[in-house]
């Protein structure tokens, strides 16, 4: 029996489960934006949910979850939340139910999302950063690899300060000075051409529009349509992901 231990706002929550170092990767997670986040993880299908689902970082800090081989899921950023002592509340972007801790709650689009499958045994992960859903802030993605060479990914542009204005998403609704997240075009319009449903369900038909090349010019590296896959999905075996919020690396 091994233990999982998750560092954040200071203090250290152990969890003890059966998980060998051999067996695990971790997420190392850095708030770099000048104001506080609320990150959130979902699992994927047949995966069980990470130690934490949801929790605040002020500017500055850093917070390590230790995953098991072979997890697949989303982590991403929420902004401008407000939670009682409960847990209950509400976010400006990426929201996820109107709780803290997500449980098993998706982001609310739109919101920039790191995916990832961890690989089995020697098997490679597979790893993108993902802007179909929208994009609320930027993200840099870095694993370390057991063997070195991985590639680094992520979306380090502002799209908000260059988001269509149909696109975008008005802190305070409108009227107000600042934009917060902008949207998808299929989020924005639910048009099947746009969200690549109905007979334009296939990479024949749905291609990259003049919204998704908007993100793809900012964030070539991300995923910016559904069907992106051979410029914005890597592979690696790595032992850690730091996972970087407002990265000021440039691309």
């Amino acid at each position: 029996m091994a233990t999982i231990t998750l560092v954040f706002l200071g203090f250290v929550v152990a969890f003890s489960i059966f998980l060998s170092p051999s067996q695990s990767s971790t997420f190392t997670i850095v708030n770099n934006c000048p104001h506080m986040i609320w990150p959130g993880t979902l699992a994927g299908a047949g995966t069980l949910q990470l130690p934490t689902t949801g929790f605040q970082m002020n500017s500055g800090q850093s917070a390590r979850i230790v995953a098991p081989l072979g997890w697949s899921g989303r982590i991403w950023a929420r902004t401008g939340c407000r939670f009682d002592e409960s847990g209950a509340g509400t976010c400006q972007t990426g929201d996820c139910g109107g709780k803290m801790e997500c449980h098993g709650m998706g982001a609310a689009p739109p919101a920039t999302l790191f995916e990832i499958t961890l690989g089995m045994g020697n098997d490679d992960d597979y790893y993108d950063v993902s802007l179909v859903d929208g994009y609320n802030l930027p993200i840099m993605a870095m694993p370390r690899g057991v063997n070195g060479g991985c590639n680094a990914t992520g979306c380090m542009a502002d799209l908000n300060s260059g988001c269509p204005k149909e696109l975008q998403v008005i802190e305070g609704g409108p009227g107000s000075a600042g934009v917060v997240a902008c949207k998808s075009a299929c989020e924005a319009f639910g048009s099947d051409e746009y969200c690549c449903s109905g007979e334009y369900a296939n990479p024949s038909s749905c291609g990259p529009s003049y919204y998704s090349n908007i993100f793809n010019r900012a964030c070539p590296r991300a995923y910016s349509c559904a069907f992106d896959d051979a410029t914005s999905t890597f592979t690696c075996k790595a032992f850690d992901y730091t996972i970087t919020f407002c990265s000021t690396i440039s691309r």
